[in-house]
């Protein structure tokens, strides 16, 4: 191990990034060969795929099993791409963790309609006591998700994770389907699956910081949840009064109006532990139901929220992640509301740019996970810092 971290010492010096990516649109042929060319000599402790949903994932999971040979791969589909260039669209993202600095454990997380919550747990202790045995020396831990966007189930899990995880800080993102909502699939090795997360546990000789950031503030206009269908996240009526119609009167609006840029720019918060946290409405039902992206239930207190400028709050959080030392990397789950919200006021370049400058890669979610949370219109991610000299 110590020859392997002084080659990567080595090459680092000689200007290869601490943590590798690469990205290509995602219809080229042999795409698993041209991103393990481009992600350069390994050996690698994971490879992560963020995978546009046009991409054939099927044939990219089986080739990258094929390319990367004994080195885990996992990933999801995406509602759009951040790589080195910033956003982008209709490409596949690879990351790569270099073994010399990074030993991981990935875990498999199938039907989750049917989560086995303390059999889950009881796994999460022995794997983390595992990897703590295989790499005493190296202090650092994390845990990265990524889960079936479209299977409700990310509120369970994420507490269940974090009953299992114990310190252990953790982050992720609900896999999507672009904006179609139809589909979302994980990656592990060569299977593409549904209803199915995968956790990836981590631990490092780099010191990391999981984070999350948001840049709304609550206003004073409230609302009550009068019915609802938590099972499927769809709220019936506000103030009892039909969901689509009131929330529409609120913001003086016509209910015909009501689409994804209204939800991204006018979003609804639910004050929890403290702190408020969104809840993002996904869409408007034929019927004139609100169908969000996390939990809802009846009686619940919504708060309508407006945001602060996107670009400075970005930029000011991003400076602050480096304001002691810069972050080689940032792997982030990024809300697809975030990016629509760009889109619509145009400034999306400047979004871009800012993840370019600052080395952001990752994906656009259909939510996001923080410890034993499911939230939304967020980014949240890791940052990951040089190791210490020895």
């Amino acid at each position: 191990m110590e020859g392997l971290r002084e080659r990567a010492v080595a090459a680092e010096r000689n200007g290869a990034p601490l943590v590798r990516s690469a990205h290509l649109p995602g219809d080229v042929p042999a795409a698993a060969e041209r991103l393990a060319e481009a992600l350069g000599e390994g050996p690698f402790a994971l490879v992560i795929l963020f995978v546009a949903p046009e991409t054939d994932v099927s044939a990219l999971a089986l080739g990258a099993q094929e390319v990367f040979g004994p080195v885990p791969v996992i990933g999801c589909t995406t509602a759009g791409e951040i790589s080195a260039e910033g956003y982008t669209e209709g490409e596949v993202v690879a990351v790569a963790l270099p073994a010399a600095h990074f030993h991981v454990r990935p875990i498999l997380i199938g039907a989750l309609a049917d989560l086995d919550r303390e059999e889950l747990i009881g796994r999460l202790i022995r794997e983390r006591d595992a990897l703590a045995r295989e790499r005493p020396d190296w202090g650092s831990e994390f845990a990265f998700l990524m889960v079936d966007g479209l299977s409700t189930r990310e509120d369970e899990l994420a507490s269940t994770l974090a009953a299992g995880l114990g310190p252990v800080p953790l982050f992720g993102g609900s896999a999507a389907d672009g904006v179609r909502f139809r589909e979302t699939f994980v990656i592990h090795g060569a299977d593409v699956l549904r209803d199915a997360a995968v956790l990836a546990l981590v631990r490092s000789d780099c010191r990391v910081r999981v984070f999350n950031l948001d840049h709304f503030r609550p206003t004073d206009q409230r609302m009550v949840v009068t019915e609802a269908d938590p099972a499927r996240r769809i709220v019936r009526r506000i103030n009892a009064e039909p969901a689509a119609q009131e929330y529409a009167r609120l913001l003086g609006k016509d209910p015909g109006q009501l689409d994804s840029f209204t939800f991204a720019a006018h979003p609804v918060v639910v004050r929890i532990g403290g702190k408020h946290h969104v809840r993002a409405i996904r869409e408007v039902a034929p019927n004139g139901d609100l169908i969000f992206f996390s939990a809802i239930d009846e009686g619940l207190v919504l708060t309508l929220a407006e945001p602060q400028d996107l670009v400075g709050h970005l930029t000011d959080e991003l400076a602050a992640l480096g304001r002691e030392r810069e972050p080689s990397a940032i792997v982030a789950c990024d809300c697809v509301l975030r990016r629509m919200e760009a889109l619509d006021s145009q400034s999306i370049g400047a979004v871009s740019a800012l993840l370019r400058r600052h080395r952001v890669v990752g994906f656009s979610t259909y939510g996001e996970q923080l410890n034993g949370m499911h939230v939304n219109q967020t980014m949240t991610g890791v940052a990951i810092y040089p190791p210490e000299e020895r």
